[in-house]
């Protein structure tokens, strides 16, 4: 039999990555076993997705009875499981319609072609323009990775979409110097996961909500990585008490099976009629049966309260650690999406660290080069949690 080591990566795949040198072979709750039968504590959760750990016994069961009845039918038709995850989701949110895709990228593509085509309808062609933020990210399709702040991941394509502006984020003042009735949407991360785990302020997202009102633009909520208890909230839009016209959700909604759901309301999606959008496997009753199953378990009070509980130990964990090496100048985030700032004598060390925690059995990630991004899942058990950062204090022992 043969042995599908991490060197075939590099002589078959695209190198549009760098994997880990381990290969992760099986897992349970917030633990990885690899090749070798090493163990794992998952601080990660496949980048914010696995919100129940791997391989919950409760959506297993969900997955393996809906593989044995109907897995695709196409757009042509819609399904029981696509129907009731769609009214759990409108029960539950400010959304009165919901569309599903495969992916956060495709529900921001969704949302930003939306958001283009009801201004074209209600105002006209030269009601174009998005607002966006530096540093922002919102998938790699061309179009939401033009509109991400990043340049580094929309350079080098050729002519970008026109009519996007990057602001800084966090500066409501730069908003009101530009948005205009030209402006057609402004989209925002609650936290800007990917370039720091960077937080909103409470009054940035109200005075967005205020100016768009006041502009008639469409606030787009990208809860990609917030969304689905990230933040211990079922939506991190419920926390600031701003709710927008657009949402769009991913990562946990099907805790790793593929899916992804733009959120809006009955006026806004009447922009979306026959045959002006579509995807071919989006709202598939397989991944519509495990989302249904998750948001069931997650959006329960008790959960979320749980996820509080979680974060706010896990954070003073870590100000402990660091009040014993000083390797952080600041830890932020909310629920379980912490980011810990490196100070200025490790600044573009974060990969570095991420390898030592492997090497000690320990998975975490980085939020750009500075950032060490903590994500685990959000039903991590006591004991996981405590040999987690056991391991994490080893492997910051500088």
């Amino acid at each position: 039999m043969t042995q599908h080591t991490r060197e075939i990566f590099d002589q078959v795949m695209i190198q549009n990555y760098i994997p880990a040198d381990f290969i992760p072979v099986r897992g349970k709750g917030c633990r990885i076993w690899d090749q070798s039968g090493k163990e794992y504590i998952d601080f990660t959760s496949g980048i914010a997705v696995n919100s129940l750990g791997h391989c919950p016994d409760e959506v297993v069961e969900v997955l393996q009875r809906q593989g044995q009845i109907l897995w695709h039918s196409s757009n042509w038709f819609t399904s029981e499981p696509t129907l009731a995850l769609a009214s759990k989701l409108v029960e539950k949110t400010f959304a009165d319609r919901v569309m599903f895709v495969n992916s956060g990228a495709e529900a921001n593509e969704a949302a930003l072609k939306l958001a283009r085509r009801y201004a074209v309808d209600r105002f006209g062609y030269q009601k174009s323009k998005i607002i966006s933020f530096k540093q922002s990210f919102h998938g790699r399709t061309f179009f939401t990775v033009s509109v991400g702040g990043q340049a580094k991941y929309s350079d080098g394509f050729g002519p970008k979409p026109a009519d996007i502006i990057h602001l800084p984020f966090n500066d409501l003042d730069a908003v009101k110097a530009v948005i205009d009735d030209q402006t057609c949407a402004v989209i925002v991360e609650p936290i800007q996961g990917e370039s720091g785990v960077i937080p909103a302020n409470s009054d940035f997202l109200l005075g967005l909500r205020e100016l768009c009102s006041q502009h008639n633009v469409l606030l787009i909520f990208d809860e990609v990585q917030t969304g689905v208890g990230r933040t211990g909230y079922f939506y991190a839009y419920m926390k600031y008490g701003v709710v927008p016209d657009i949402l769009t959700s991913a990562k946990a909604l099907g805790n790793g099976f593929p899916i992804g759901a733009m959120l809006t309301t009955d006026t806004i999606a009447k922009s979306f009629a026959p045959g002006v959008h579509g995807t071919t496997f989006g709202g598939n009753p397989l991944a519509c049966a495990v989302a249904s199953k998750v948001i069931d378990i997650i959006s329960q009070p008790t959960f979320l309260d749980n996820v509080k509980q979680i974060s706010a130990r896990l954070v003073e964990a870590l100000e402990k650690i660091n009040q014993q090496y000083q390797l952080f100048k600041d830890i932020r985030g909310e629920g379980l999406l912490i980011g810990a700032e490196l100070v200025e004598k490790y600044q573009g060390q974060a990969s570095e660290f991420v390898k030592k925690a492997a090497d000690n059995g320990l998975m975490i990630l980085v939020a750009g080069p500075n950032v060490l991004r903590f994500a685990p899942a959000l039903n991590i058990t006591e004991q996981e949690l405590a040999l987690g950062i056991a391991r994490l204090a080893d492997s910051l022992r500088c």
